[in-house]
């Protein structure tokens, strides 16, 4: 553990990391947190013992994070994590998004189709194998040595063991590499979900704001060997009302940020990859809200996939507003500005910023070819094939089966030897299937695709031949067979020659679009994404030069763990107070979606105390993955879960501000009212240890 020296301490007053350092800035690595500062900032007295419990109580749940509550694998999360899983498990008969689901025993629990947790239980450096592999390297070249050094990592220390996952993260853009090491969990099943109504009250209107008056909460449990998980090592459950200016710890896997980028790397998200994402999810918005008004079927089968659309329109709108905000951009400027001016002196003719910048142009006219047919910047967020299901499911198998005839090194990273095991649970799940959703994911897609690359574009002609997006879409989705597992599970293990021999019309299309595909994948590999981590490792070890490693890197989906006060905000356009109740919830109510109370939670209403705080906002560093968090005290006791935060936060993707950065909660002592007084599972409740 590295403590912060007064000299650090002044360095960390211009650090490039994305913004002029605030006391709570910072979404920390656990083998690197500043345990001094915080304890400084806070007036708390945690320790490495304290983190190491935190820790193993903090669960990672598909692009969600979560809290270990009892010793008997109870998890708490948000109930918008949990939508797939509620989705996977509903019908139009018995649709668990109306009427929650609520289980009476343990054995009525279900579980999640493809659901996976994990518990971080080890990091270990291998910053010099990962960066000795790649010398002298450039290109794809060096990106492929890069990707199967990780894979050979991951192989070695996990040796194929089905409870444990090996990741190699990328930290500081290539500064540093690490092995996460996870305990894995594949039988998570559900415990509680409320109704959708009572967890999304306001719906987008209130979406990204505060006050909210939302029971955004819900419980998976944790299975081994078919009965729930010994977990001893858990937070404490503290449904006390919680107390304004209470310092409070937030762990969780936040999606990804992009503090350390430069300006021009920033001017070209904001130019065009904001741009195109934000336009295109629009349309794909619209066309599934138009599928959800042809009937009832319809409403059900598009109602998920349309929060999910909403809420990354949503997030893209805040960020374009903070690269569009002058005075934030010159903020990030004149860090720039310090940081060159401290470290550019030395740096001779590989200077790193020259070469991000001879990069921009290429990525600008890269980027919605690769987004489009790859989807896997790492940038950007549009979804290839719109998110259709079944196309995903076609590629993997097409794609499994051409790589695993390779030897693991020379694989796509995805189907390393170490990562198939991931790959398998996901494409053998069984999970329903919506072919008329489907259809109009695929013909978005193809109609954009080209659209934006144009009709002479050689790899539009690829994908559409003769055929029209509508055309193509319908035969395609009504005629494959990939809905039924079985299906995918004869073709993956039937390997490549079972996939050359099949007559599925996907399989087929799957195989035909390859050329296109695997293209424009390896022009970006070799022209955008090589040169940006080579010059993106030479800034670290100037940054580490400059500042020492007590900086904080960008987020990557892994644990970190960040800080602050339970508060509210007193900015224009951001006023309000730290706590909203029970009684604000009815009094906010109409009747009229989105404001009508969930049945179940209005029928309680006489027995519900209206001064119960129900959401609080908080001022951590959290950005989009870090749904679902557990907020702990200094005590280690958990006092809510993060389930948003306010528009203006969204710029957090590229700095912290503490004048407008909240984290929007929602407390314990909600989610304790809505458990035993809403839907009685009194079963939960003496779990959790109330009394």
């Amino acid at each position: 553990m590295r403590h912060l020296t007064p000299a650090v301490a002044a360095a960390l007053l211009t650090l490039a990391a994305g913004s002029a350092a605030q006391a709570e800035e910072g979404m920390w690595t656990f083998d690197n947190f500043p345990i001094a500062r915080a304890n400084q900032t806070l007036g708390t007295h945690i320790d490495q013992a304290w983190l190491d419990r935190v820790r193993l109580s903090s669960v990672k749940f598909g692009g969600c994070s979560a809290g270990l509550v009892s010793g008997e694998g109870l998890v708490m999360t948000n109930n918008h994590c949990v939508a797939t899983c509620v989705a996977n498990l509903s019908t139009q008969a018995i649709n668990y998004a109306e009427t929650g689901f609520t289980p009476r025993s343990r054995e009525e629990e279900l579980k999640c189709p493809g659901g996976s947790a994990e518990i971080l239980t080890d990091i270990t450096d291998v910053t010099e194998r990962m960066h000795a592999v790649g010398a002298g390297l450039s290109g794809q070249a060096f990106t492929r040595a890069r990707d199967a050094e990780a894979g050979r990592i991951e192989q070695e220390a996990c040796a194929g063991d089905p409870n444990k996952r090996c990741q190699v993260v990328t930290l500081y853009r290539g500064g540093q590499f690490k092995l996460y090491t996870y305990k894995k969990y594949s039988d998570v099943r559900l415990a509680f979900a409320p109704e959708d109504r009572a967890a999304t009250f306001g719906g987008d209107l209130d979406n990204f704001s505060f006050p909210r008056f939302a029971i955004d909460a819900a419980f998976i449990r944790l299975y081994e060997n078919g009965a729930p998980a010994a977990t001893p090592t858990h937070f404490t459950w503290k449904a006390d009302r919680p107390v304004e200016g209470t310092p409070v710890f937030v762990s969780g896997s936040p999606g990804a940020t992009q503090r350390l980028l430069t300006q021009d790397q920033l001017f070209s998200v904001r130019d065009v990859v904001l741009p195109m994402d934000q336009l295109i999810a629009s349309e794909l918005r619209g066309r599934l809200i138009r599928y959800s008004e042809e009937g009832e079927r319809q409403a059900f089968e598009a109602m998920d996939p349309i929060v999910g659309l909403e809420n990354t329109y949503k997030r893209g709108l805040g960020r374009m507003r903070a690269l569009t905000d002058p005075s934030f951009m010159a903020m990030k400027a004149e860090q720039e500005a310090d940081f060159r001016g401290r470290a550019e002196a030395g740096v001779g003719a590989d200077n790193p910023w020259t070469t991000l910048s001879g990069v921009q142009p290429i990525l600008r006219e890269s980027y919605p070819a690769y987004a489009l047919l790859e989807g896997t910047t790492g940038i950007g967020t549009t979804p290839v094939a719109g998110g259709s299901q079944l196309f995903l499911w076609a590629r993997t198998i097409v794609r499994g089966a051409q790589e695993r005839g390779k030897p693991s090194a020379e694989r796509l990273p995805e189907f390393a030897d170490s990562r198939l095991a991931a790959v398998q649970t996901g494409l053998f799940a069984e999970r329903p299937v919506y072919p008329g959703l489907e259809q109009v994911r695929m013909e978005w897609w193809l109609s954009k695709t080209r659209e934006w690359l144009t009709v002479d574009h050689p790899a539009v002609r690829g994908l559409l031949g003769a055929e029209s997006p509508e055309g193509l879409s319908a035969r395609l989705i009504e005629g494959t067979t990939l809905a039924d597992p079985a299906v995918r599970r004869a073709l993956w293990e039937g390997g490549l020659a079972a996939v050359e021999a099949s007559n599925d019309p996907l399989i087929k299309y799957l195989l035909s679009i390859q050329d296109e595909t695997r293209a424009a994948r390896s022009d970006w590999e070799a022209r955008v994404q090589a040169p940006t981590d080579r010059a993106s490792e030479r800034l670290a070890a100037l940054r580490f030069q400059t500042y020492g490693d007590a900086v904080y890197p960008d987020a990557t989906g892994t644990l970190r763990l960040t800080y602050g006060k339970i508060e509210g905000s007193d900015v224009p356009g951001q006023r309000f107070g730290a706590f909203t109740t029970f009684s604000g919830l009815w009094d906010r109510a109409t009747g009229a979606a989105p404001f009508d109370v969930a049945p179940k939670l209005l029928a309680a209403r006489d027995r519900i105390d209206g001064s119960t705080v129900l959401n609080m906002t908080v001022s951590s560093d959290t950005i989009g993955g870090s749904s679902g968090s557990p907020i702990v005290t200094a005590a280690g006791e958990i006092v809510g879960a993060n389930f948003d935060s306010t528009v203006l936060t969204q710029r957090n993707a590229y700095g912290y501000d503490r004048n407008v950065n909240r984290s929007v909660i929602v407390t314990t002592g909600a989610v304790t009212t809505a458990l035993r007084d809403v839907y009685g599972m009194d079963g939960l409740v003496r779990e959790l240890g109330v009394r």
